[in-house]
Order: structure tokens, then sequence, then C-alpha cells
């Protein structure tokens, strides 16, 4: 396998330690300068150049991209896919979790557990938004911080509300986050690889101190990870877009409260902590997936003219509950299921024998004017009514 990473910093642990995991496997490997691209659509086909010169033909690439080369990053990843080069983080998947809101948002349809979370820009609606998610003490977060930058915890509303005013007023936007008192200044990191947890560690913040990061003097210790923690730190990764990334998950009441997915997770920190090879399970599942490079469905499936992708959901008093795929009648009318989901289970390329139930959901393409007719109505949301305090009737 030829292999690229991209990186700015060739020199730092995580480039040096995949580099090596590579060669050591066999493979031929550069580490090439995320900035020194120019993305070429002069001719018939997707093509880059690098340094000034034409890109040689590479199998994978995997990028490690920093914070402040996210929309050029994004873009050379975006034209290697378009190129049909492997890459385990898709462009979407990178901005995705880049942006602290839209990940959240994302996450949120997925009944994934995360802290509750606000985002206003109103000044009057900066107090209801505290309350809403708990009140204080509240975090105060930036949208695009690392590392624990830009991370506040506010004692007080009056306090909030100030630090909240002063980064409006410099164009910052900002998340209003409940403060999960329980995690005593502690969270988990459990790298993702494909479809597993290779490795986790837990953080803990020094002194008084309430963000866990190492880069804030944070210490690490390996941990063994409940099933419900490492299937919320795949999903949450998967869901992103991503199948080599760092999920960062703060230990609730409740379960796992998932607080962010890094699509650069440093190695060093996780690899010290836990004694794990973690460079090369990454360069091994590069190695298996090599030869699937990333299909964006919407480009792909939608060519043909009345076709296209669509989730139908099973809705409990069907005709379909309780009969087979097989007895559906959806082949006979062009439908093909290419996935079943059935709460947290994944069945893909599901048989003719599975028996449907009430709130599967069928990712299916077809034709589109058989699935629409299958699409119930939308339910429409009930606005929240907020009850006033009875006025008094003036006297005449």
């Amino acid at each position: 396998m030829k292999l690229a990473i991209l990186s700015r910093a060739p020199q730092a642990y995580s480039t040096q330690r995949l580099r090596a995991a590579a060669l050591q496997r066999g493979h031929q490997v550069r580490v090439l300068d995320t900035l020194r691209f120019a993305i070429d659509l002069s001719g018939p086909e997707p093509d880059l150049q690098y340094r000034g010169r034409p890109l040689s033909d590479y199998d994978a690439v995997l990028p490690r991209i920093g914070n402040s080369v996210t929309y050029f990053g994004t873009a050379v990843v975006r034209q290697f896919e378009q190129m049909d080069v492997f890459t385990p983080n898709t462009a979407n998947g990178i901005t995705n979790s880049r942006d602290k809101l839209r990940a959240n948002q994302i996450l949120s349809r997925h009944n994934i557990g995360m802290p509750a979370t606000a985002f206003v820009r109103n000044r009057a609606d900066v107090r209801p938004a505290i309350e809403r998610v708990g009140g204080a003490p509240v975090v105060i977060k930036l949208l695009e911080g690392t590392q624990g930058i830009g991370v506040i915890l506010a004692p007080e509303v009056k306090v909030a509300e100030a630090i909240i005013e002063t980064l409006h007023s410099t164009k910052q936007n900002v998340l209003i986050q409940r403060f999960i008192k329980e995690s005593r200044g502690r969270d988990i990191r459990a790298l993702v690889v494909g479809d597993r947890v290779v490795a986790a560690m837990r953080r803990s913040a020094s002194g008084d101190e309430f963000r866990s990061n190492v880069h804030r003097g944070g210490t690490v210790e390996s941990v063994e990870l409940t099933p419900e923690f490492e299937q919320a730190a795949v999903r949450s990764a998967q869901i992103m877009g991503l199948r080599v990334a760092g999920v960062d998950m703060l230990e609730g009441d409740d379960g796992p409260l998932v607080m962010e997915v890094n699509s650069s997770p440093g190695l060093e920190g996780i690899e010290t902590a836990t004694k794990l090879d973690v460079a090369g399970a990454i360069v091994d599942h590069i190695a298996n997936q090599v030869a699937f490079p990333e299909i964006d469905v919407r480009q792909r499936l939608t060519v043909s003219t009345g076709y296209g992708v669509a989730e139908l959901v099973v809705h409990g008093g069907a005709d379909l509950v309780g009969t087979t795929l097989g007895d559906s009648g959806l082949s006979e009318r062009d439908i093909t299921v290419l996935t079943l989901h059935r709460g947290t289970t994944v069945i893909p390329n599901p048989r003719r024998s599975v028996e449907l139930q009430a709130e599967d959901r069928l990712l299916c393409f077809g034709k589109l004017e058989e699935m629409r007719s299958m699409i119930p109505e939308r339910r429409r949301r009930r606005a929240k009514v907020r009850k006033l305090p009875k006025q008094p009737i003036p006297e005449d």
C-alpha cells in the first residue's frame, strides 16, 4: 500500500508514529504538507498537484488536519475522494466534527447521550438558555476551541451572561452547556478505529482545574470501557463519518455523555497511558479497507432519472409489520433494501427472511415515485406553550 499522511507537523509524535507503523508493515509512506497541494480542475478528471508537480498515485490518504487549515485541508481531502483514493476520515466528517455546534446537532437526532446544550445569539435569549440547560454553574464553549482552550466554567448566571456578552461582542459564537458535576473533572477519551475502540484512557484534571485535557496539566490512566461507553463512542464516530476518531465522554449518572468527536486525535497521551500500538491499529485498518474508497451515494445512486435513496419507517399498525422482506412486495415495486436499522442494531443487506417490526428503518434505493407513496405525512411539532401567570381583572 502506498500511503500519504497529510500533516503540517512532520516531526510531531503522532505523525512520526503513524509513519513508523506503516514502514514497519512494509508499506510505502510519505508525509505531505497539506498547504503545498494545488487542486487541479482544468482537465477531464479531478487531479492534484503537489509542490508544483502532478501528484503520483496513492492508494490511501490519512488526514492530520489542524484547526487553522480546516477549509483548505478538507478541500484537499475531498479532491482525494473524487479521485477514488481511500481515506478513513472524509472531508464531510472532518468538517462536521470540527464545528462543535454542527456535531451536537447531528448527534442529537441519533439518541446519543450529550450534556444539555443551547446556542443563542440575542442577549435577551441568554438567561432562558442557561435555565434550559439546568442553570448555573454552566460551561461556555467557543465553537472551534481545541485542547481545552475557549472552555469556561461560569459559577453564576450573571457571570455567565457577562462572559457570553463579551464573547459575542468580539464576534465569537459560543455554546451554553450543562455542567456535569458528577464527572468531577474527569472524562474518557476512546480511540475509535473502524467499528471498535482500540484504546481508552481516563483523563483527570489537576487541582482546581475542571478541564481534564493533558495540555491543561491533566493526568491520564488506562481504562477498560463498559459496552455502553464503547457503543456510544463507535456510534458517534460513525455518525460523524469518521473511521479514526477520538471520542471524549463524561461519566454521567445515567451513562456516557459525548462531549466531542475529534477527527485528528493525538496519539502520544493514549499510547503512553495504555501501552498499546494505536498507530499500528490505524495503519492496519487502512490497509484492510483500502480497496473500498468512500462512495457518496448522492453522487453515485441518484444519476438514474426517477431513482434515488430514501429511508422508509415501518410504523406500528402498518401492513408491513410482521411480514418478511421477501413478502413485503418492495422488490416488486423496484425498491431494494440496502440496510435495516432496528434500534441501535444495524443489519446490512438484510435477507428476505427477515421479519419486519414496528419502527424498523429501511435505507432503500429504488423508484422515487414508489417510495414517495410509502412515506407518511410529516408529523408537525407542537409549539411549546409557556403558561403566563393570571393577571388580575381591572375594576371598572
